[in-house]
Formats: C-alpha cells, structure tokens, sequence
C-alpha cells in the first residue's frame, strides 16, 4: 500500500512539511519492509513489469520516488528530475525554436547566461536582459512579448528580490511561460507556482540535497503540457539523474526543513555582524531593512534565506587573502550545504560572463557571496572576526 503523502498527479493532503518530505510514498521495496528505498542501478528493466518501467533513461524508480517527494514540497501536480541545474535550464530552454525571443533578468546565475549566450544562440534564440526590478520591465514584457519569461529570485549572486505575482500577471495576459530559478529559496521560503509561474525550476544539488555530494536538478509544474514535455526531454536528451544521486537527494531532503532553519538563523546573525564592519560597503540580505526589495521580500519570502552576499572595499588580492584566512568557511562554488562556503563570484561562479556585464550589475573585486550552512554560530562569527582583521 503506498502512502498517500507523495502520490504523482496529486495535490498532498493538508499535512506538515516535515512530514511531507520525510515520507516518500512508494519505495519500490517489494516484500522487503524496508524503510528506505533501495538503489536501482539497472539500465534496464524486463518488459511488462508493474512500474511500467523499460530503460532508465526513460525513467527509473528513484527518480518517480524523488518526484513524489518534490511534487509534494512544492504544492503540485508533477515533477520531473534532471542531472543537474544545468540539465534543468537544458530541458526546458531546448523546447523553445528558433528565431524565439527569452525575457530574462539581467542577473542570473552564470552558467545560464552562459547557456543562452554561447550554446543556444548557435541555434537562433534570442536573448534580452532586462532590469526586473525597476517597473519599466513589466513595460518591455508587454511590448517585446517573448516566447518565455526568465527569473530568478533572490537573483545570483546579488540577491535582487523580483516580484514574481507581478511579472506572472503581465505573462499570463499574453500566454507566456514564465520560469523561476527557485534555487536559492527552495519551496520552503517561496512558492513560485502559487505566485503564477508556470515552472518552478531548482538545482537539487544545493538546499534540496544539502550535503555537497550529488548532482541534481528539477523541474515543478501545475501544467500537464509542460510536464509532457520535460518528460520528453529527459528521455530525448539524455538528461536523467543516476539512480544513486537520486537516492541520495531523497535522503537529503527529509532533513531540510531542519537544516534551512539552521541556515537561515545563522545567515541572518552574520549579515548584522558584517554590516557593523567599516570596509564593508554594503550587505544584501532579503530580510534585512537595508535590503532594496525589502518589503517585497518581507512579503513574498517565509524567510531571508541562507545566502549573504557582501561589498568590501577591497582589490581582488585583498579579497582572495580574506576568503583564504576563514577556516569554517570553504572557498568555493555551489553553495546550499551543511557546511559553509564563501565565493568570489567575479572569478568563480560568473567567470564566463563578460567584464562589461559584470562591471554593469555590480560584481566587482570586493564581492563575495556566503552561503551559510549549520555550524554555531558563535563559531562562524569568531572567524568572519578574525578574518575581517585583514582589511582593517
């Protein structure tokens, strides 16, 4: 007998989150009892079987268990999982044909500029970045009439607050899909697909995961249409999970309300005490006062989330010996695990995005990005303490 907390197609019975993640519904464990699933490391399956499965590109039950479980943090009827973020972006952006306009916020992650900028602009698609924070964008939306909407809030790595109710409004008047990169808020802080998108896309190797040793990405939608087709590009393009980086999200993800909570409290605490430094030039944090989206934030987030981003007034090198004097906080990319990192996001995360664009929104020498994870917090404040000493 399955569970009925995470059952596809399905809306989840009104229970508690903790509740909703830690119980997966099938496991796929035959006779066993077992508690949790196991791994299906088979590529293939033997035909007429009662899952109805047949090659593990095509799907596989830790990835139908994994969807379940996404399905019912989010609120929604259906979830398709992918290898990773990138894979995600992949699948949804291969959809769109040529000639096709996306509307996208000016600061995304990376990698997928780089994606829209170097790999499908070989194919034809066309790009425009725009400002979602200034009122005008929703004047652009209205004349430009994309093909599809862009956005990530918070953005990466300025955490600009974007409002997502407001843009979808605009979308839906024209019947554009509007897409919002939830990665660095989780279904926890924000629920993008009630506030009107119709895709909610996270990288599952971050919070969802939390522990820095799977790869994963995910897409969440109310749309049988657009289901349909991220199923069709995970088969077509090869973009499926392992079997056992899936079993290991799932595992991960029965602690993230704990571990979120944790998170949260810690980055907020860090935030005020950075803020108090003289070579600091500015923090951005959603639920700080300072923060220009504030209220917004305030509104439309549960909570400030685990990211601080922060201005020093310092030069790269100065920067690099700050980032390399923290012996809590790991230099390096990614960001959502238990443990803490810092990255310069101007020569790691956004590298490939080009020096005029990242002098245009602001990712200079002196920013560095905090992705906050468990650790006491006494513990994290005595080394940002020491640390900050350099630039004294």
């Amino acid at each position: 007998m399955t569970n009925p907390v995470s059952e596809p197609g399905s809306n989840p019975p009104a229970v508690g989150v903790n509740t909703r993640v830690i119980h997966h519904g099938e496991g796929f464990a035959g006779d066993t009892g077992s508690v949790m699933p196991p791994i299906f490391p088979s590529s293939t399956f033997a035909h007429g079987n009662a899952g109805g499965f047949d090659y593990t590109r095509s799907g596989n039950p830790n990835f139908r268990i994994l969807d379940g479980v996404l399905s019912a943090l989010e609120g929604c009827d259906h979830t398709t999982v992918f290898g990773s973020g990138v894979s995600a972006i992949t699948a949804v952006v291969s959809q769109l044909k040529q000639g096709d306009l996306v509307l996208c916020e000016e600061n995304l992650y990376g990698c997928t500029v780089r994606l829209f900028e170097q790999v499908f602009a070989k194919f034809g698609l066309r790009t425009q970045w725009v400002d979602f924070t200034e009122a005008s964008a929703l004047n652009i939306l209205r004349s430009s009439k994309p093909a599809m909407v862009w956005i990530e809030s918070p953005t990466n790595p300025l955490l600009k607050v974007i409002d997502i109710e407001a843009v979808c409004s605009v979308a839906r008047e024209f019947a554009i899909p509007v897409v919002v990169d939830n990665t660095f808020a989780t279904a926890l802080v924000q629920r993008p697909l009630e506030l009107g998108a119709t895709l909610s896309l996270t990288s599952t190797t971050k919070y969802i995961n939390g522990h820095s040793d799977a790869l994963g990405g995910a897409v969440s939608t109310n749309d049988t249409d657009w289901h349909q087709k991220m199923v069709f590009s995970q088969k077509a393009l090869g973009l499926q999970p392992s079997p056992f980086d899936s079993w290991l999200i799932t595992r991960g993800i029965k602690t993230l309300p704990l571990r979120l909570k944790q998170q949260m409290a810690n980055a907020a605490a860090l935030a005020d005490q950075l803020a108090l430094h003289p070579k600091v030039a500015w923090v951005r944090y959603p639920h700080r006062n300072d923060h220009p989206q504030h209220a917004l934030a305030q509104r439309q987030m549960k909570g400030g989330g685990a990211i601080v981003t922060v201005s020093f007034q310092a030069n790269q090198e100065q920067t690099y010996r700050l980032c390399k004097q923290l012996n809590w906080f790991t230099m390096a990319e990614s960001l959502g695990g238990i443990e803490s990192l810092i990255c310069h996001p101007a020569t790691m995360t956004h590298a490939a995005v080009s020096a005029e664009v990242k002098a245009k929104l602001g990712i200079d020498d002196g920013l560095v990005r905090f992705s906050v994870g468990c650790e006491d917090l006494v513990d994290l404040q005595a080394d940002l303490a020491q640390a900050l000493e350099l630039l004294a």
